[in-house]
């Protein structure tokens, strides 16, 4: 009994959750922009090449460490239903076995004479629904310009609310003529999106079952 008891004990703490913290997820973390490279002065003129602004630049982020505010308007609906339903009936009668002019029988009993009644019937359905809603704001920051100008964004929020923190995350690629002059792009329009949003603490911790009910309702429990 005490063998199974501690594996019990094993796989229940093996399936605990991690407290999350900001800068546990290296993926999410702000990037920022490499150093610049000190270009040479020309002191023989008023125009100095390191101190040089275009007077159309556009401040719009296309650099590594830049900064883009990605506006979530994340909503999804799906609904699947299916039903089956199959039937079969199926009848046999087999014949005695005639020998020498006569059936063969035993004791007045057919011998091999044999029949069969079957009916199988199957009725199935199932229904499947889900919603989700995402709305607000998060500021990342540009982790890599790819080679045909796209963007590589990805950055966290986290608010400290009473007693807990609450993340957003997101990481995707950006084209730069999404991005608005006002230096916004939608959710919707980033590519290979991953955003999340969780909460750590006393609130998020009484909303997750006990580690032994998570055991006992995950795959590897055979009954």
């Amino acid at each position: 009994m005490a063998v199974p008891l501690v594996f019990l004990l094993l796989g229940g703490c093996a399936s605990m959750p991690h407290d999350e913290r900001p800068g546990d997820a290296p993926e999410y973390q702000a990037v920022e922009p490499p150093e610049p490279v000190p270009q040479a002065e020309n002191n023989g003129s008023i125009f100095q090449a390191s101190q040089s602004q275009g007077l159309f630049t556009d401040t719009t982020a296309s650099r590594v460490g830049d900064v883009l505010t990605v506006i979530l308007a994340e909503s999804t609906d799906a609904q699947k239903s299916s039903s089956t339903s199959t039937s079969k009936d199926s009848d046999l009668d087999l014949g005695n076995l005639e020998a020498f002019g006569g059936e063969a029988t035993r004791s007045g009993r057919p011998l091999f004479g044999a029949s069969n009644n079957s009916s199988r019937e199957f009725d199935g359905g199932g229904d499947s629904s889900q919603s989700n809603q995402l709305e607000g704001e998060i500021t990342v920051t540009v982790a890599e310009v790819l080679s045909n100008g796209n963007l590589v964004v990805q950055g966290e929020k986290w608010l400290g609310i009473n007693q807990g923190e609450e993340y957003v995350r997101l990481r995707g690629i950006v084209r730069p003529q999404d991005v608005s002059a006002d230096n916004t792009v939608l959710s919707g329009q980033l590519a290979d999106a991953r955003i999340s949003y969780g909460g750590t603490g006393f609130i998020a911790d009484s909303n997750t079952p006990g580690w032994i009910t998570r055991f006992f309702n995950s795959p590897i429990w055979p009954f």
